[in-house]
């Protein structure tokens, strides 16, 4: 072996010393303007004009897409949700509106019924629900109105969770009696109801949070007496508890309250409306009746998940309107007792925004809360 291999080895290993005057030598030549340099950075810059040129045309391409895909939809069944058990008044609302909405679409519009906590159960569920406007929520004045203060943790964000569609009718609500109560009006009821024994007398509604439930509470604090609160999933069930006697009086709907007080299975005594409605002329208010100011209207509308394109927002808004202003529907909901509502998503998200605020204020002054 040659006396100088070490040397020889030594040479070929990569140098750090050797390595860097390379280095230093390209730094300066891309410093001072090296002409071999200079294409780097220039086709850099031509990538980014190429890239800044594409923004548009790939923006244009995601507009023309979804327009096609809002222009297409519905391509299958759309369902409301509802909030109450079948022959409620949530329940008939969204049945009287699902036909003249399918015959616009052109799709089935199926109602589908998920009763529970005043509306919690359904709402939890669109709320999770794909915002491809498929799955719609038959709102109302329980699941974004009341809830939100009432429950400890609806479940939902009332307004954040989500899109707002149309309002669709409104209704008050009235105070029936069991038979076996000895009054005939408002004035009678109450003086017997103030001689019971504070917890010794019960009431239903169609669930915890609704109009039912938070109308019969806002009466107890009224009128000063304490009287426990039975819920059931839905007002007929409620009011048939009524009819048995198996509680003494109760907050339905009117559309609901007025069959069963024609049958005389139950004593209607008085509505909550405001003043008198032309289809309910014959039953007094009970602020005209003794309680000044005493006035509840229960509502429902549509809304969807959050998210939702608001080409088919608009759509949906659009159609249910037309479909509202139908001589045919009108007149449905007027015979069952519903005042038709109407009006943009924007007038809706406004109107739900305003009532959730209104019974904020009746929940806390009622001291009712579901944890």
């Amino acid at each position: 072996m040659s006396s100088d291999w070490p040397m020889a080895w030594f040479s070929a290993l990569p140098s750090p010393h050797r390595g860097f005057p390379m280095v230093d030598r390209r730094r300066a030549r891309h410093r001072h303007g090296d002409p071999a340099n200079r294409q780097g950075p220039a086709s850099l810059r031509a990538v980014v004009r190429l890239a800044r040129g594409l923004i548009p045309i790939i923006a244009l391409i995601g507009a023309a897409a979804a327009t096609a895909q809002t222009q297409t939809w519905p391509t299958r069944s759309l369902r409301i949700v509802v909030t109450l058990s079948p022959g409620s008044t949530s329940d008939i609302v969204a049945r009287v509106i699902a036909d003249p909405l399918s015959r616009a679409l052109g799709q089935p519009v199926v109602v589908e019924n998920r009763p529970g906590a005043g509306g919690k159960v359904a709402g939890e569920h669109v709320a999770r629900a794909a915002p491809d406007g498929y799955t719609l929520l038959g709102a109302s004045i329980s699941s974004h109105g009341i809830n939100p203060t009432l429950y400890k943790d609806p479940g939902y964000d009332a307004l954040r969770d989500f899109t707002p569609v149309t309002a669709l009718a409104s209704s008050p609500n009235a105070l029936i009696v069991s038979p076996a109560v000895p009054a005939t009006n408002l004035r009678e009821f109450i003086t017997w109801l103030r001689a019971q024994p504070p917890g010794s007398v019960n009431f239903s509604s169609g669930g915890e949070g609704t109009s039912m439930h938070l109308a019969a509470e806002m009466f107890n604090s009224m009128v000063g007496v304490r009287a426990v609160h039975v819920p059931f999933k839905g007002s007929p069930e409620a009011i048939t508890a009524v009819m048995k006697n198996d509680v003494a009086f109760m907050f339905p709907n009117a559309p609901n309250a007025i069959p069963a007080g024609k049958g005389g299975k139950v004593r209607l005594i008085a509505s909550t409306a405001a003043s008198r409605p032309s289809w309910m002329a014959d039953v007094p208010t009970i602020a005209e009746s003794g309680l000044p100011g005493f006035e509840v209207t229960a509502w429902f509308g549509l809304v969807g998940p959050a998210g939702m394109p608001p080409a088919v927002t608009e759509r949906l808004s659009v159609e249910t309107r037309k479909a509202l202003a139908l001589p045919s529907v009108r007149e449905a909901f007027t015979n069952q007792g519903f005042d038709v509502m109407g009006g943009s998503p924007q007038d809706f998200a406004r109107f739900m925004a305003a009532e959730i605020d209104k019974w904020a204020k009746v929940v806390k002054a009622s001291g009712a809360r579901v944890e």
